[in-house]
């Protein structure tokens, strides 16, 4: 990793914790919601179930598309990401 991305990579971490409608990926995919939709506990473990590296939505950002909305068809009752995203933040705006 460069430098260069590095820093980009510090100041989205940093922008992401000025931001109040940010809403970290465990709290957003938490233990309810994955329980609900998957076999997984924790969207950490829905993740290390597909071999992903991901903290944060830039890394979710980075796996190739087709490869996330295969593991996510075949790990959830979500087609693809976008569903399985969009389900999760309605549910969480409800609360």
């Amino acid at each position: 990793m460069s430098f260069e991305e590095l820093l980009a990579d510090l100041q989205g971490q940093k922008a992401a914790q000025n931001d109040p409608n940010h809403v970290s990926l465990d709290v957003l995919f938490n233990e309810s919601f994955m329980s609900k939709h998957s076999k997984f506990n924790s969207f950490s473990a829905f993740v290390e179930k597909g071999n992903f590296q991901v903290e944060t939505q830039a890394d979710i950002d980075n796996i190739p598309d087709e490869l996330f909305d295969r593991h996510i068809a075949r790990e959830t009752d979500f087609p693809d990401w976008k569903s399985m995203l969009d389900t999760a933040t309605k549910e969480y705006a409800n609360k």
